[in-house]
Parts: C-alpha cells; sequence; structure tokens
C-alpha cells in the first residue's frame, strides 16, 4: 500500500489523459474528478480507471476531446448526446444545461445518452446542491456483460446502475448527498479488493454455481460470478427503474442484448434539477430542523454517532487531503505499467 498525495495524483492523471490524446481542458476536468473520488474514499470511481480508460481509448470505444451536444431542447426538457467523450466532461455539460433551464423553469429534465464512463454520480448532485438546486440522477450502463443479477437470479442482468438524490445545505448544516450503486456494493469495489487480495464483504456476491463468496475473483475468472443488489427485492427494483429510467425514457438504450455490448463503459442518465424555492416551502429553517432532529438521535453503541448522506465523503476528504491518498499495490503497479506504456514519469508516492 502506498499513499500519494492528491496534487501529485492529478499531475500524473493529467499527463496520461493527455498522451493518451485529451486537451488540457479535457484532461484538467477528468483528472479532477477521478482525484476527487478518491479524496472522498470512493477509491472505485477514482485514478484506478485509467488503465480502463487507456484501453477504450486505444480501441477507439472512448473518443477525445468531445463536448455534450444539445440534440433536443423543449421548454424545461431537453437531451445531450456525448458522441462517445469522456463522461465526466459531457455530464457536467449535461448538468449546465439542466441548471440553465431550472433556473428558467424551476425544473428541468434532462436525458444523457451516448457517453463513456461518467464517474462519481454524486459530484452532478454536488453541482446541483451549490447551485441552489435539489436534484435526482438515475444511471445505467449499457455495455458489456452485465455484472449484477435480479433478487432471485444468478446471471448478470444489470450493470451497477447507480441513484443519486441531492438536496441544498444551509448556514449550520452542510448539503445532502445521496449517492450509491443498486449492487450492494459497485463494480470499482470489487476491483479495488481483488487488486489488494481482499475479500469483499459477505453477501455482496455468488460465483458461478451461485453460491455466495466473498472473493472478489470470482468477477475475474470464467466462468463469472455475479454481484448481488443490495436489500433483496429492493435494489433489484430500483436497478430495473434506473434501466427503464435512463435507459428507455431518456433513451440511452439498456444492457439487453438486442442492444450492442462490449463497447466499453458507456453509461445513460436522467437528472431532475428543481428550484425548491418556487414551492414556497420550509427552506433552510426547515432543513435545519429536520437535520438537527435526525442527527441528534441517540447513537446505537457507545461512542458512535448518527451521520447524514455526504458525512463519510467529507471526513475522507479531510483525512486523505492531510495524509494522502491510499493506493493499493495492484493499482499502483497497474499505474506504473501505464505509464511505462505512454512514456510519462510514473506516479510519486509518499509513504509506504
Amino acid at each position: 500500500m502506498s499513499n500519494a498525495d492528491a496534487s501529485a495524483l492529478e499531475r500524473f492523471t493529467i499527463a496520461a489523459l493527455t498522451a493518451l490524446g485529451s486537451e488540457a481542458g479535457e484532461a484538467g476536468i477528468v483528472a479532477a474528478h477521478l482525484v476527487e473520488a478518491n479524496l472522498t474514499g470512493h477509491d472505485s470511481h477514482g485514478v484506478g480507471m485509467l488503465p480502463a480508460y487507456a484501453t477504450h481509448r486505444r480501441s477507439g470505444v472512448l473518443v477525445a476531446n468531445r463536448r455534450g451536444r444539445v440534440t433536443m431542447e423543449s421548454g424545461p426538457m431537453a437531451a445531450v448526446d456525448g458522441d462517445g467523450g469522456y463522461g465526466q466532461v459531457i455530464a457536467r455539460d449535461a448538468m449546465e444545461v439542466g441548471l440553465r433551464l431550472a433556473r428558467t423553469h424551476g425544473v428541468a429534465v434532462v436525458a444523457l445518452r451516448r457517453t463513456h464512463h461518467i464517474g462519481r454520480v454524486g459530484a452532478y448532485g454536488e453541482m446541483a446542491a451549490d447551485a441552489g438546486f435539489a436534484s435526482l440522477h438515475f444511471v445505467n450502463g449499457n455495455s458489456g456483460p452485465p455484472p449484477v443479477a435480479p433478487w432471485g437470479g444468478r446471471e448478470g442482468r444489470f450493470a451497477t446502475n447507480p441513484v443519486c438524490i441531492a438536496m441544498p445545505g444551509s448556514a449550520r448544516h452542510p448539503r445532502f448527498v445521496l449517492d450509491f450503486a443498486t449492487s450492494r456494493i459497485a463494480m470499482g469495489k470489487v476491483r479495488v479488493a481483488n487488486n489488494a487480495g481482499k475479500p469483499v464483504v459477505e453477501g455482496a456476491l455468488l460465483d458461478a454455481e451461485g453460491t455466495p463468496t466473498a472473493d472478489p475473483g470470482v468477477m475475474y475468472r470464467a466462468p463469472r460470478g455475479v454481484l448481488l443488489p443490495f436489500g433483496e427485492h429492493k435494489g433489484y427494483g430500483l436497478a430495473l427503474a434506473c434501466d427503464i429510467l435512463a435507459g428507455i425514457v431518456a433513451g440511452a438504450g439498456t444492457i439487453q442484448p438486442g442492444n450492442p455490448r462490449d463497447r466499453g463503459i458507456v453509461n445513460g442518465m436522467l437528472s431532475i434539477v428543481i428550484d425548491p424555492s418556487r414551492f414556497g416551502g420550509g427552506g433552510e429553517g426547515e432543513y435545519d430542523a429536520l437535520m438537527d432532529y435526525v442527527l441528534g438521535c441517540a447513537p446505537a453503541e457507545t461512542g458512535g454517532k448518527v451521520m447524514m448522506a455526504g458525512d463519510p465523503e467529507r471526513a475522507s476528504r479531510a483525512t486523505r487531503s492531510r495524509d494522502g491518498i491510499p493506493v493499493d499495490d495492484g493499482t499502483w503497479q497497474a499505474l506504473t505499467i501505464l505509464a511505462a506504456d505512454l512514456a510519462i514519469a510514473p506516479p510519486d508516492a509518499r509513504g509506504a
């Protein structure tokens, strides 16, 4: 395990993306997003994605230097096409469209299509919350062999299909950002555990025979195992809802075998952006009162405390900004190999 300074890791990521053909603006946006994912504790969506991105760039399924292209705009509704570009850039462009429409109409509904991996979905909820808007985001993956089984099954039928709900904060309480995969754990967390040679949590995986296992390697061997949805039928229902909303309603396509597979990581997203002030509700006072009540709950364990969505990320960011970002040996080796392949300086570690 190595610790990397965030700024050094971001410089390395920019260099890698530049070597892969990105212009400075694009490389900066993608690198900042990936490193921020690491800082907030979501290593599954951090710089460990770079080797996969490099593979997809070389195969042509990920296209550099694309921006979100508005293909439809009608009142508060819009559709944005990514043309296969970096999702961190395209989804940000789509959110800018949503914020613009919500300022005019009080609400916006934006469909995002044909974009590569959009990364940590919470980043887009944070964009909306920081601009004073509430937002809901439903995301699907519609490329590659599906890793997540429906509840009651043992064959993959979904990607990890995340959901995000965000709300602006107040002077006393930070923004609320709920961001979770509908699988028991994100596929990226399986990758991180596999690289580190560690088990995943119980109840997250089945092997190819349908037997529960904590071995992340079952997702990287043939025949492959599957991830399970969180919360049994509830997570399964949300995963299917994401495919319906992002794949069918937003028109991004679903992962069913009638649609093309093996196009790298392809995401669709349906985002709803709401100006909460238009309803004349309780505003910051009600938000503070609710948070005071919920967070004031007596902890179940001595010394513990009740947290709100976003608190773990804030705590991780503070710790990792100070102490560095821990990178497991498998991921570090993959980044070092990538650096040599791209003829750039390897990532700089501090500590071990």
